[in-house]
């Protein structure tokens, strides 16, 4: 699929038309993954983008592309964009930063995953952190470490985010006709992890931690949209310098009310036969109306005084 196709395809699940310019080739593949019935749509998605050098395996050990729909992404030479109506979408980010966490932040991001953290009593962000993966095996991330702390930086800021797209949420759902919500980020912690191990070896295990985060997370998503939210992540293994976000989300404003005004300027002549028009037209309307009025109060003046039979009589309706 083109990047153009995944955006048509993002804008349906949202509950809005596909751009115009979707040729019927792609029009069919979009018929290939989305449900058929138009009035049953999420109108609301999870998309996340990850960014680095991204090992293929560990995309098999995890459950939560079992019963995904996997395809591959052609790169195009012209960028692609998500049309939205910014009136009718909430576009919620899950790429701002945490600027500072403790040891009881990662402490309950391990509990939260199944894990553990050892806390160092002599030094803050210092503990020996143990993390399951998909596989049966754990990842043990020290964090007196830079790549490993940048990494598990990246991980509990995508968790916060996570928790506080959840709030927002619940807050939207309150309105009387909420909007349409698009939860959208980025995650570049594997580029940390690469430069410092390598893509074959932490790296691997980094992706495979990350996918079950992914899939946890998005499990409390369903449970919060009540199952009203679909999923899209990329995998992008583009090098640093083109490695820029795959689909830009456009809002587009609603067209503000216009007026109809004279493309050329009436001459002197043509407002002189305009007024006698408008004067002619109100002379004859009043003429009409008062003679009315007047034939109106000469017959009423001049009608005999007797009893209506109707309303005297005695009518029974059987």
């Amino acid at each position: 699929m083109s990047l153009r196709e995944v955006g048509a395809a993002v804008s349906v699940l949202l509950g809005f038309a596909p751009s115009d310019a979707l040729s019927a080739a792609s029009s069919s593949k979009l018929n290939e993954v989305l449900m058929p019935n138009p009035f049953n749509r999420p109108r609301a998605v999870f998309m996340l983008e990850v960014t680095g050098e991204i090992p293929f395996v560990a995309e098999q050990a995890n459950a939560m592309f079992n019963g995904a729909f996997k395809t591959k992404i052609v790169l195009g030479s012209d960028k692609a964009g998500i049309q939205l109506p910014g009136e009718e979408v909430s576009v919620i980010s899950l790429d701002e930063e945490l600027a500072d966490f403790t040891d009881k932040e990662i402490s309950d991001f391990a509990s939260w995953l199944g894990g553990s953290y050892v806390v160092d009593p002599l030094e803050a962000l210092n503990g020996e952190l143990a993390l399951p993966l998909a596989s049966g095996a754990t990842m043990s991330l020290h964090m007196s470490k830079k790549a490993n702390r940048e990494f598990i930086a990246s991980l509990l800021a995508l968790f916060h985010n996570s928790r506080r797209a959840v709030e927002m949420h619940e807050d939207l759902s309150q309105s009387t006709q909420p909007p349409a919500e698009l939860v959208k980020g980025c995650f570049d912690g594997l580029k940390a992890l690469g430069e410092q191990y390598g893509p074959e070896c932490a790296a691997q295990k980094g992706l495979e931690l990350l996918l079950v985060t992914l899939s946890k997370m998005f499990d409390s998503l369903q449970a919060a949209y009540k199952g009203q939210i679909a999923g899209v992540i990329f995998l992008n293994t583009s090098p640093a310098s083109e490695s820029e976000t795959m689909l830009n989300v456009i809002l587009s404003s609603r067209p503000s009310a216009r007026w109809l005004e004279e493309t050329k300027t009436p001459s002197i002549g043509t407002i002189i036969e305009v007024a006698l028009v408008r004067m002619t037209l109100a002379w004859i309307t009043g003429i009409v109306l008062i003679i009315a009025t007047l034939l109106g109060i000469y017959y009423l003046l001049n009608m005999p005084i007797t009893r209506d039979t109707l309303l005297y009589s005695n009518v029974k309706l059987d």
